[in-house]
């Protein structure tokens, strides 16, 4: 029997309110202590753990300590082939630094240095989609515009029923059904948390669906 969009909409919030019950983080867990810094660490997250992120981003953010850096990072073949060097281990970095670089340059020159705040302008960056604004608007300045769609919550929300199938290949349409079923004070920790659910209990190829807390309203659980 098909779902209605009320019941599933109650069964999303009802999965977001036990996400919040079940896990402590309220944020990211890459480290950062500014706006620009993480805007560079969610760049940096893209195909890679965030666990190595922290492991370079110490070392990188001290060598970078300001946005003139990047900018001045971006003038020479020798001082981009530096900043490949610091960033190498997370993967992708010919791409990742071209689009921090780039990125730097823009906001000195467009934003005036400052990191903007907006869902348009930060799509506006190189590098920058809707899944890396969403971090950063909610990390760096607390603001609550959409669902983040990484890897995890797209194959969750796919499992618990909470997407269409002309949607499970598209982040943006993944985030646009999601935010049509919650309210929009779940958006942030509904994708945050459920990319830490996908971490500790619903692990890809081997799912703890016994001990799961969301089983009883999740079609995909093996009980």
């Amino acid at each position: 029997m098909k779902e209605s969009l009320k019941a599933k909409s109650t069964r999303a919030t009802k999965i977001a309110e036990l996400l919040i019950d079940m896990y402590a983080r309220r944020q990211t867990v890459l480290t950062f202590s500014n706006p620009w810094e993480c805007l560079v660490a969610v760049q940096l997250s893209a195909q890679c753990t965030d666990k190595r992120v922290n492991i370079v981003t110490p070392g990188l953010f001290k060598r970078y300590p300001k946005l003139s850096d990047y900018v001045k990072a971006s003038e020479t073949e020798r001082s981009i082939q530096e900043f490949e060097d610091k960033i190498h281990s997370t993967g992708f970095y010919h791409n990742k630094t071209k689009n921090i670089l780039m990125a730097a340059l823009k906001i000195d020159k467009e934003f005036g240095g400052e990191v903007p705040s907006t869902m348009d302008e930060l799509l506006t960056l190189p590098g920058v989609a809707r899944k890396t604004a969403n971090v950063v608007l909610f990390n760096a300045f607390g603001i609550i515009e959409g669902i983040a769609v990484d890897t995890h919550v797209k194959r969750i929300s796919n499992l618990l029923g909470l997407i269409s199938s002309d949607a499970i290949d598209d982040p943006v349409k993944i985030e646009k059904e999601l935010m049509a079923l919650l309210p929009k004070k779940h958006y942030a920790l509904f994708g945050l948390l459920l990319a830490e659910h996908g971490r500790v209990i619903c692990i890809a190829r081997r799912p703890k669906c016994k001990i799961c807390k969301l089983n009883k309203l999740c079609p995909s659980a093996m009980v």
